[in-house]
């Protein structure tokens, strides 16, 4: 049988497309090779094999396609991409990567982009529309790929797809603003029990009722829209372009793809696919060019013949291998081939005892296999099946898996494969090639042969994959743990498979085998412990042998590559055990032998270890305030939310270039430390299309730094990280800047390197800068009431770490520079501080700050990243195109701007806490240290917002705080949202949290016990005015249930015993203000129209928050007029001078203050004019500017605002430091698997103040978006650099630098439930529209998740008899998990019972 997942003999379909022509030449068929794009066609251009499709997408303007990451880790680059199928005569749509798709693997496809589907003027598609009016676009970079991602689903699916689907379909894109939630909700709609209006003519047609935006009521989602009439014309298939004449177009599927049984015009209005693809024949194709050549055979033969003259050709189906590593390894394969149109190669079949997989086969073609095979031929046939297609649910994204190919991911060799030990394990062979020695076969346990290698000789191609099929009493099984669930690599895979014979109902071993991946340099099997358990019985003394063989099998070093090695090796052993557990399991429920899991020396406590991981579609419900009468108040959608879905946004690298722009790439120390000795940059200009190289002697003023003056532009005789520019190459592209940067020689003698606190503190390194660095608080008797505590014993002591975190704004660092005619200097780029950018540029260049104009029109996330880091890129552009006089483009890859900008500071924190017997903290004693790196940047600032925070959200009468900023040989670490706050914060729960395990209470009892009241005074001397963080406590836990739910945890813990679940509350109490008191000021410019419509100019930068918006509802609000008649501009230092940062969560306050300023001194004005016109015609916006103008009246103002009554020094006295609090509380939940680390996040229930919300849709994306970053925080994201506690890494230099080694959350991450609540009747008299901040506070709520997770690491402990009074560092990664857990199992490699609970490496 020949399965119908790519050549069915049997397959028939009734629909209305038609059979192509047969092979041979098409009459008058264009040689030349093609694609369609939007449905344009377009020719390929010569010589470009080595071009990527999102190069090419943008190169003809398509901007909508985001350049992320450049390894297929983001899915900003989503595109859809369209062929037909000729052996099922059918059209099949799939989401891809452009940024590693190569161009020509895309021709003859036709290839959908955002700008494919809709426009804002013309009407937005109903998968754009969701989005945006479910608020699921806050910075928008990402937005175009969710729409590319969800759209190429509903265009695939032949059915309404499922909630699920939806997000397994969106499990290769990530988003760093929104928390996710509001993009699953929006894209709900389009599921199987939504409403079948969702996706139907009338949406996508909205404009057909004169709505040309899609605002009217012909684009609501509710099923409330209509077309008036009907027609009987034929409808036409989206798919083919042709008439459908079969009745395809009434099916539920094509009616979800809006074919509309009464809208014969609905599909037109989908791309259609192009008749002539259809029609075109394939050919073979071979397209030369200077860097590589491309060759598509379309026949085993010549695929065989091709592999004979170029035996170092690589093979590239999906290009996910060979893609990252020509851009990141700098890797060269001059000939290219790709198998994907050789049928032999693409067929699946289906033996009596086997299934076939051609080695062209796609992995998503291959997990669709799996499933169809499972229902057709049932479980005991399919046990392999089912383990391949539950491990590839978390393999890689969609838009991978749908062009990686099985034979790709064999021959890759990785040591961490998820799929190959599943092969070895199955007893799978391998059918290899060649043309002169013809076919063979290869054992999958004999062709792994070393680090990605294998048995493959140089002439040979793998051409299929043969698997057993499983008979009865025969079980397979995959594990996979890997830092993040979802589209992660593994840190240890495994498959196994067990046989038994059953006698006498003693089930005996007849076979075993096993795979395992990342416990090796290669995929391996386990011979010994193989050999050792066949012809065993199933029982607890097999299981211990097995346990005790296995380390046999599997040996590794304390220094592996990747660390870890005590967890790696208690994972190995805990997935034996759980397939021993699924066994056992099995064997009874298939009636092969009764009692077997007693028999086995189990219980039913046992049983959940070997379940697998299956979570429901997320739930949950938002409860805000909507103000009446007013703008302000409304949950208004984002002002760009409209042309962000559309991919119609422009940031900084989409505005079109000016002429003549060159581009340029830094040149960067390889070293952590040393003297430049030489920098040799001939080979680089010798390069063609160089055309300079600027280093330090090329700058006027080499020395900058945005708080002292302590960096400069390029390295002069010392270089003091990697990452350290040292020079920068200009060039006519970006690729040959690149590729010229990497040829600049530059000598160094090394110097030794600090490279974290612990050696920062051994040599006494620090930054010292009076004045800015080396601050402390004292308040109360610390030492008399610690001595009190401690002899009555009531202490806790310890040091607590918590690891930095990466921005990763979707939006990679962007500068554009051009140089005027009077040596002015325009500059566009990615930044939160325009105004710090003109002052460094003006200060490099020795040229006055009213020459430099500093541009920002919005950016793609910024988190306090593209505040001070961004400047010096900046800076490092502005000099070539100084001295050139040319644009100059420097546009960052990923990694590179992860491995140079900074992160957020890593912490350490020494403690001594002293507390009452009723759990009152009385005295708290510490110091704090930060990793700032090798410069100063913000270090000082957020030392002291850190210590400003020390005290959480609890009253301590007598603390002493004192700080120190590392000086260490890292990348200078840098502002992110939050600002030390969370980290201050973080250890204040940490100790907390020690004080109740020390009572034996609840944390959450004694945290309400310590919390602030209202009149109380903090440790730096602001009263609480006006608190709300009772308020938000008591509701938070109310709502959560929080008493009944524990005691339904513990209840659940007891009947669990390799599963556990912890509950947790949190509160936060943020200050909001700038701790740098001169910088809480603002500027705004405000000017009328004739016409009524208003501009509105203003210093704050969007980046997604919806300042913006916000802005705009203030001034409608202000001047009674709609918000749609005010218009943002973008930010520029020519119209808003010296304007701070848009940081510290105070931009609405500021901003939205001084542009209410400008509109009461314009409503001053014209009250004389509103007074003479009337009261009616006084409502007309529009006529008023028209009277007042001819009466001559400005029509414009400057707004200004200064917080008041701000007083902070750092001599010793008190002040008030910040404006006012932001008040907040969090109860979360979670399910920890103690066996492996994994930890399922249940349920988080949010109540934040947000005074009254200016926009509470907008304030609940931010607290959810700030939420998941948190969560990413203390939970999931970890930092490695090359340090004394990571030796395997190179010293200095950033290991997780990119998606597939740095892992944020995904969509699969977030709460199951998550609810959140604004809270209600809570006005801010201290702010503009009694509202409050919101951007960084909601970030701190996500230590209810962290200590959650103690929570139920602690149960696991208890069960295992073990102390939980433990340390537990931030991020609790799967390996802090499973190895604080304990339990016999891990104690063979880490005693737990003897020593102090297990404590991870970590960059700190």
């Amino acid at each position: 049988t020949v399965l119908g997942g790519i050549n069915n003999a049997r397959h028939s379909r009734t629909d209305c497309t038609r059979p192509a022509p047969p092979l041979g030449a098409m009459e008058g068929q264009d040689a030349s090779p093609i694609l369609y794009v939007n449905g344009k066609r377009h020719v390929m251009p010569e010589g470009k094999a080595e071009q990527t499709l999102l190069a090419y997408l943008r190169g003809l303007g398509l901007s909508g396609t985001k350049l992320g990451c450049g390894e297929g880790g983001c899915g900003a680059c989503t595109v859809m991409v369209s062929n037909y199928d000729r052996a099922k005569g059918e059209v099949q749509h799939r989401a891809v990567n452009a940024c590693l798709t190569p161009l020509y693997a895309c021709e003859g496809t036709h290839v959908i982009t955002v700008e494919g589907l809709g426009t804002k003027r013309g009407g937005l598609h109903p998968v754009q529309r969701a989005l945006a009016h479910a608020h699921g676009s806050q910075c928008g970079f990402c937005t175009p790929g969710f729409v590319m991602s969800m759209y190429a689903l509903l265009r695939s699916k032949k059915t309404k797809p499922t909630e699920l689907e939806i997000e397994e379909a969106l499990g290769g894109n990530l988003c760093r603003c929104t928390g996710y939630r509001p993009i699953l909700e929006g894209f709900k709609t389009f599921a199987r029990n939504a409403p079948d209006s969702a996706y139907s003519g009338e949406t996508i047609n909205g404009s057909a009722n004169g709505v040309a935006n899609g605002d009217g009521h012909g684009s609501h989602l509710n099923g409330d829209a209509h077309l008036n009439g009907k027609s009987s014309t034929t409808p036409i298939c989206p798919s083919t372009g042709q008439p459908c004449t079969n009745g395809c177009g009434n099916t539920p599927a094509a009616k979800a793809l809006g074919a509309a049984e009464d809208d014969p015009v609905t599909a037109v209005r989908e791309p259609i696919f192009p008749p002539e693809l259809k029609r075109r024949v394939l050919t073979p194709l071979a397209l030369p060019g200077a860097i590589a050549t491309w060759h598509r055979p379309t026949t085993l033969a010549g695929l065989l013949a091709l592999k004979k003259a170029h035996p170092d050709a690589r093979l590239v189906c999906g290009n996910t291998e060979v893609g990252v590593e020509v851009k990141f390894k700098n890797m060269k394969y001059p000939v290219i081939v790709a198998p994907t149109h050789v049928p032999e190669l693409t067929e699946v079949t289906v033996n009596e005892d086997s299934l076939v997989l051609g080695a062209s086969v796609t992995l998503t073609t291959l997990l669709n296999t799996c499933e169809t095979l499972t229902a057709r031929l049932g479980p005991v046939r399919t046990s392999g099946l089912v383990a391949i297609k539950e491990q590839l649910r978390w393999f890689a994204g969609p838009q991978v898996r749908n062009v990686s190919s099985v034979g790709g991911n064999v021959c890759t060799a990785s040591p961490i494969s998820d799929l190959n030990p599943l092969w070895i394990a199955c007893g799978a062979t391998f059918e290899i090639e060649s043309l002169d020695r013809g076919a063979r076969r290869v054992a999958a346990k004999d062709f792994f042969k070393g680090y990605r290698s294998t048995d493959l000789k140089p002439d040979e191609v793998l051409t299929a994959i043969a698997l057993p099929l499983t008979e009865k009493g025969e079980y397979v099984r995959e594990f996979k743990q890997s830092h993040r669930r979802e589209d992660d690599i593994a840190i240890v895979t495994a498959g196994m498979r067990a046989k038994f014979d059953v006698v006498d109902n003693v089930p005996t071993v007849a076979d075993i085998a096993f795979g395992f991946g990342g416990m090796s340099f290669k995929t391996v099997s386990c011979p010994k412990t193989s050999a050792a358990l066949v012809g065993k019985p199933w029982t607890d003394e097999t299981l211990k042998l097995a346990l005790a063989t296995l380390p046999e099998d599997l040996p590794m070093s304390p220094d592996v590559p990747g660390g870890m090695c005590e967890f790696r090796r208690s994972l190995a052993n805990s997935f034996v055990f759980k397939f021993y557990v699924d066994c056992c399991r099995r064997l009874e429920a298939d009636g092969l032998v009764t009692d077997a899991v007693v028999a086995a020396g189990l219980n039913d406590a046992d049983l959940s270890a070997a379940d697998r991981f299956h979570r429901p579609f997320p739930s949950g419900a938002q409860y805000t305030q909507v103000r009446d009468g007013s703008t302000v108040g409304q949950p208004t959608m984002h002002q760009s939310a409209e042309v962000q879905v559309t991919g119609e946004a422009e940031y900084a690298d989409d505005i079109a270039k000016p002429v003549g722009m060159l581009h340029a790439a830094l040149v960067l120390s390889t070293v952590p430390h040393g003297k430049i000795l030489d920098i040799d940059p001939a080979a680089a200009l010798a390069t063609p299309g160089v055309h300079g190289f600027f280093s330090a002697k090329d700058v006027p003023n080499n020395v900058i730094g945005p708080a002292v003056l302590d960096e400069e532009v390029f390295a002069s005789e010392y270089v003091t990280c990697v990452g350290h520019p040292v020079g920068i190459v200009v060039a006519d592209t970006q690729d040959i800047a690149l590729e010229a940067s990497r040829l600049v020689r530059v000598k160094y003698e090394e110097l030794p390197a600090i490279l974290n606190i612990d050696e920062a503190i051994a040599a006494d390194s620090y930054h010292t800068w009076p004045g800015f660095t080396d601050h402390g608080i004292e308040d109360g008797d610390v030492d008399a009431a610690m001595a009190e505590c401690e002899a009555a014993g009531r202490i806790v002591e310890g040091d607590a770490r918590c690891g930095g975190q990466e921005h990763f704004y979707l939006e990679p660092m962007v500068s554009l520079v051009w140089c005027g005619d009077n040596d002015d200097l325009i500059t566009i780029s990615s930044t939160q501080a325009p105004q710090k950018h003109q002052k460094l540029i003006s200060s490099a260049l020795k040229i006055p700050c009213n020459r430099v104009v500093c541009k920002t029109k919005r950016l793609g996330g910024g988190f306090g990243g593209k505040e001070t880091r961004a400047a010096f890129l900046n800076v490092c552009a502005a000099i070539p195109a100084f001295h050139m006089r040319k644009p100059i483009s420097l546009v960052l890859d990923r990694h590179i701007d992860m491995a140079i900008t900074g992160q957020r500071h890593a912490f350490l924190g020494k403690y001594k806490v002293g507390y009452s017997p009723e759990g009152k903290i009385l005295a708290l004693d510490m110091m704090l240290y930060n990793n700032a790196g090798n410069s100063l940047d913000l270090s000082a600032a957020i030392m002291d917002r850190a210590i400003f925070h020390s005290d959480g959200a609890y009253k301590i009468p007598n603390v002493r705080v004192n700080g120190r900023c590392c000086k260490t040989n890292l990348p200078s670490n840098t502002a992110f949202r939050g600002f030390g706050g969370p980290q201050g914060v973080i250890f204040a729960e940490m100790w907390m949290d020690r004080v109740a395990r020390k009572l034996g209470q609840p944390a959450e009892k004694i945290r309400h016990v310590n919390l602030y009241e209202e009149g109380e005074t903090c440790h730096f001397g602001q009263k609480m005015e006006s608190s709300q963080l009772r308020a938000c406590w008591d509701e938070a836990v109310a709502k959560a249930d929080i008493d009944s739910r524990r005691a339904a945890a513990d209840a659940f813990n007891v009947v669990n015993k390799h599963r556990k679940r912890g509950i947790a509350a949190t509160p936060v109490k943020f200050g909001i203000s700038f701790t740098a008191l001169f910088m809480n000021q603002a500027g705004a410019l405000v000017h009328c129209y004739l016409d009524g419509t208003v501009l509105v100019t203003h210093g704050g930068v969007e980046m997604g928050q919806g300042l913006h918006t916000k802005v705009a509802q203030i001034c409608a609000a202000e001047l009674g007029i709609e918000t749609d008649s005010v218009y943002i501009a973008e930010t520029s230092t020519d119209k808003v001078p010296n304007a701070s940062p848009t940081a510290a969560s105070a931009s609405s306050d500021l901003y939205g203050a001084a542009v209410t300023d400008a509109c009461r001194q314009i409503n001053e004005r014209l009250a004389p004019v509103k007074a003479q016109l009337g009261p009616e015609k006084s409502k007309d916006f529009k006529e008023v500017c028209t009277a007042a103008y001819f009466a001559r009246i400005d029509l414009s103002a400057h707004g200004w605002y200064t917080t008041p009554d701000l007083v902070w020094q750092w001599d010793g006295s008190k002040g008030r430091p910040f404006n006012y609090f932001c008040f907040g509380a969090a109860v979360s939940e979670v399910e920890i698997d103690t066996l492996s680390g994994d930890v399922n996040l249940l349920r988080t229930d949010i109540v934040m103040d947000c005074g009254d919300s200016i926009n509470p849709a907008l304030d609940v994306g931010q607290v959810e978006g700030g939420f998941v970053q948190g969560m990413g925080w203390v939970a999931l994201e970890e930092l490695k650099y090359g340090d004394p506690d990571h030796k395997w890494i190179r010293p200095g230099t950033l290991f997780t630098a990119g998606p597939g080694t740095y892992k944020i959350p995904t969509a699969n991450d977030i709460p199951l439930e998550f609810n959140v609540t604004l809270l209600h009747n809570a006005p801010n008299p201290r702010a503009v529209a009694s509202s409050k901040a919101v951007g960084e506070p909601p970030f701190l709520l996500a230590n209810s998740v962290f200590f959650a997770i103690k929570d139920a690491v602690c149960a696991a402990r208890a069960g295992n008899g073990l102390d939980t009074d433990i340390t537990m560092d931030s991020p609790a990664t799967p390996e802090r998990v499973r190895m604080a857990c304990g339990g016999p199992i891990s104690d063979v490699f880490y005693d737990s019972t003897n020593a102090p609970a297990y404590r991870a490496k970590l960059t700190c």
